[in-house]
């Protein structure tokens, strides 16, 4: 009993280090974690379709070069 009680208090003393020595992660970290990757899952999505618009943009300018300096030759 007396050891489970020192061992108690030195985990209560201790934890924060602990937690960071064994890079433990904590239930407020880890309990919203769901949200937080469907968050990140719907940026994804967003960003593809930015990258997708900016690259079709970048096609259709490259072309609309392309046509000026075929009429400058």
């Amino acid at each position: 009993m007396i050891l489970n009680d020192y061992m108690d208090a030195y985990v209560d003393r201790r934890m924060t280090s602990i937690i960071e020595e064994w890079q433990l992660a904590r239930r407020d970290v880890v309990g919203n974690l769901d949200r937080r990757v469907g968050t990140l899952e719907g940026e994804i999505v967003r960003i593809r379709a930015v990258e997708k618009t900016a690259a079709d943009r970048l096609a259709s300018l490259e072309a609309r070069a392309e046509a000026l300096r075929g009429r400058t030759r």
